[in-house]
């Protein structure tokens, strides 16, 4: 859990979009600001194209912000830097892919792959201190010396997400963006690898920004969730706050479409059935972005987008419905 409230990292009006031809514009996040504390894992939530992996990529800096700022210990991600401040900021900031097959160099040995950012950043002084530091990433994560030597495609998928964390780990990060990781694998495997990153943040005091669309296993692993809708911040809280109270009305519909395992309670619980289609980020609703699709929609949804306003304390919503009321 959180021991501090140290921001680590600001987002500040984030955007990032898309030019798809002359007149097109995809907008795949479209102005987010909240920040992520020192020790804390910040759960990211919504559907499949909200904008929560092009979030993720434009935090790391893989993706350049088209407008807005991520500050990372005081400096700003996207600034112009030299390559020696460049090579340090990638170096505390890393990241866990969603498939774990793609984002591994099939080329390549699990020892070099998990070696190259300790090569890169000159971590190991020795080749028995880099293959000793190898030796102990696979380790922390749950793998012996003779998986070393082998290739990505010789394992499982929850063994290759494994090495990905090493991988992660190997430059000794402050801060780690989970891309959906593990929406790929089993679930028999989930929880084990959900639990080696929890294990691994107690150890080291790693800070997560997890992206996923299981709310459940968000709810387990979060200090603090966000959800995302078309590109936009709709409601920021606690994670037992999220689930015990949410405001938003696409936050109520997608929490109560986790299934609830007592067959009594889940038959007689109120389900939400959102209609229609999200629509396009190309060509988004005027005014507030879910109101095409909100049960409560008022005619002012249509004519002016909802601000971001704190409700109750440490709780975030982009509503209408909570204008003037907190």
């Amino acid at each position: 859990m959180v021991k501090t409230k140290e921001k680590l990292i600001e987002i500040k009006d984030l955007k990032r979009y898309f030019k798809i031809d002359r007149k097109n514009i995809l907008k795949a996040v479209d102005g987010l600001t909240f920040d992520i504390f020192k020790g804390e894992t910040f759960g990211l939530v919504g559907e499949s194209g909200c904008g929560k992996s092009t979030a993720g990529r434009t935090i790391m800096g893989l993706y350049q912000a088209t407008g807005g700022e991520v500050v990372f210990k005081g400096a700003s991600v996207h600034e112009k830097k030299s390559k020696k401040e460049l090579k340090e900021l990638t170096r505390r900031m890393q990241m866990i892919f969603q498939d774990p097959y793609a984002s591994l160099n099939p080329r390549m040995t699990v020892k070099d792959i998990i070696a190259e950012g300790i090569d890169i950043h000159g971590l190991a002084k020795t080749k028995e201190e880099r293959e000793e530091r190898v030796l102990e990433l696979l380790e922390t994560v749950g793998l012996n010396a003779d998986h070393g030597n082998r290739y990505p495609h010789e394992f499982s998928g929850g063994q290759r997400q494994r090495i990905g964390i090493a991988r992660a780990l190997a430059v000794n990060p402050d801060f780690i963006v989970a891309d959906e990781p593990i929406s790929a694998l089993d679930v028999s495997i989930q929880a084990q690898v959900v639990n080696l990153l929890q294990e691994l943040q107690h150890e080291r005091g790693l800070t997560y920004l997890f992206i996923a669309h299981d709310l459940s296993m968000v709810k387990h692993i979060s200090d603090r969730v966000g959800v995302m809708y078309l590109g936009n911040m709709v409601e920021i809280a606690t994670s037992e706050e999220l689930y015990e109270d949410p405001l938003h009305p696409y936050t109520k519909a997608l929490l109560s479409a986790i299934p609830i395992p007592d067959p009594q309670v889940e038959r007689s619980r109120e389900r939400i059935i959102l209609e229609g289609d999200v629509p396009s980020p190309i060509n988004p609703p005027s005014g507030c972005p879910f109101r095409t699709r909100c049960p409560m929609a008022m005619e002012i949804c249509s004519q002016v987008k909802p601000d971001f306003i704190e409700h109750k304390k440490d709780h975030w919503v982009a509503c209408h419905l909570f204008e003037g009321k907190n």
